[in-house]
């Protein structure tokens, strides 16, 4: 292919070196003169493991071209990558003034130009960006329509300074946000060949998973600190814990507990966090994300408060009362703490749990929830459809198969749903539906 690239640092020179490795002839833009005399002559204007070598087989083989031009370099080619650097600003925000500035040039580029052109954005910008900003600067300048005269793509890189050579050729997936299909074609033909799965996904997506990636990449760093300060108060050696911490790969390093949801409860998960958080205090050591995780937890059950409150209706069919499906365990289970809640408001609430049996529970749990829920015997429901009868607002907290067929056959167009489980093919519902978190 012929193609642009746009801001010649970091993934932009990376980008450009690979490319033309690969037999494509690349046009590298940028309104730095020094780096487009540096390439010219070979060399890369950044310090990069394998890059001096690869930016010299590039520049040799003929097929790199420098310019400062914009609209020659789109003329000249049928996809480019936008690279500019998107810095910080003082407040946090993102100094978009230059991606903002070349969007207007490349706009009045294809204005002048008759054939289909596909601009993928890579430079790293927040979550409603592309669609919002970008994409009407090109439509104004262009006079053309995005979608259809162009394409518009976002692929978010993921190159670690030090080894990015190694994960271009290596990328454990390829990512891209299209809206038009000759453009997700496009960008298969490139990158499709490399190792990692190539997936093709709505634009927004593409942008949210860049910033999804690179805060769980800093959540792992402070959480193996934070485990690392309170091991070494305890005269624990940390790095032998979190060995046998990434030896789990069931539930430790694995997908388990990363799809959205409701909060977390149960016998366990508060319990020892708060003791973690009790020794550490002890220890006069400060772990400021592990601390923040119960605050945290409790605002999704406060989110779920105020979404059934805002309904403006007293009667409430909760399915759902364990902090778990197939267990009737009670001990900090967040849809008890909903309801209790709900009940403090003046709601008039129906429950339905399979597995909360009023006759069978005993001991402990059977206190917890009498101190809970008092007079909870007069809320208890025998079956899913009475709740459904009941409830004008319905809050699924239970996921097994029976259950929620029995909500997606019953419920109607005068229900509000409101779903903590993540149910699939959610545009079917008859009814006005709100996710957990989704």
């Amino acid at each position: 292919m012929n193609i642009s690239i746009f801001g010649l640092g970091y993934v932009g020179a990376v980008s450009l070196a690979c490319l033309a490795r690969d037999g494509h002839t690349v046009y590298g833009v940028d309104i730095d003169q020094t780096k487009l005399d540096l390439i010219a002559s070979g060399k890369p204007p950044i310090i990069e493991e394998g890059i001096q070598e690869t930016m010299a087989v590039a520049v040799n083989s003929g097929r790199v071209r420098v310019t400062s031009n914009c609209a020659e370099a789109m003329a000249a080619t049928e996809l480019s990558f936008v690279c500019v650097g998107t810095p910080s600003k003082k407040n946090g925000d993102q100094d978009t003034t230059a991606i903002l500035r070349l969007t207007e040039q490349m706009g009045e580029a294809l204005r002048n130009k008759d054939a289909f052109h596909t601009i993928v954005i890579r430079s790293t910008v927040r979550p409603g960006t592309v669609i919002p900003e970008i994409e009407p600067l090109l439509e104004k300048h262009s006079g053309k329509k995005s979608g259809r005269d162009f394409g518009l793509c976002f692929q978010p890189e993921f190159l670690r300074e030090g080894t990015s050579i190694k994960d271009y050729d290596n990328p454990p997936m390829t990512i891209v946000g299209c809206n038009h299909p000759d453009s997700t074609a496009q960008l298969e033909a490139l990158f499709g060949g490399l190792p990692g799965k190539f997936i093709s996904t709505d634009v927004g997506t593409a942008e949210c998973v860049k910033y999804a990636c690179n805060a769980f990449h800093a959540l792992k760093v402070t959480f193996a600190n934070e485990i690392g300060r309170v091991s070494q108060a305890l005269g624990v050696d940390s790095r032998k814990v979190m060995g046998l911490v990434c030896e789990d790969k069931q539930l430790n390093i694995s997908t388990a507990y990363l799809r959205p949801g409701f909060a977390f409860g149960g016998s366990c998960l508060p319990k020892d966090l708060r003791a973690l958080l009790h020794v550490a205090r002890e220890n006069d050591v400060d772990i400021p994300m592990l601390a923040g995780l119960l605050p945290s937890n409790e605002e999704h059950i406060n989110l779920a408060v105020e979404t059934v409150l805002s309904r403006k209706t007293r009667k409430i069919g909760m399915v759902g009362l364990s902090f778990k499906s197939g267990t009737d365990d009670l001990r900090e289970s967040p849809l008890l703490t909903l309801a209790e809640r709900l009940i403090g408001k003046g709601m008039n609430i129906k429950i339905y749990d399979p597995e909360v049996n009023l006759a069978r529970i005993m001991g402990a749990n059977k206190r917890y929830l009498e101190e809970s829920i008092p007079h909870v015997a007069q809320l208890m429901c025998d079956s899913c459809d009475e709740v459904l009868q009941h409830g004008e607002v319905i809050v699924l907290g239970l996921g097994d198969r029976d259950i929620v067929s029995v909500v997606r056959d019953n419920i109607s167009a005068e229900h509000y749903l409101l779903d903590l489980v993540g149910l699939s093919d959610v545009e079917e519902l008859p009814c006005e539906y709100r996710g957990a978190c989704w």
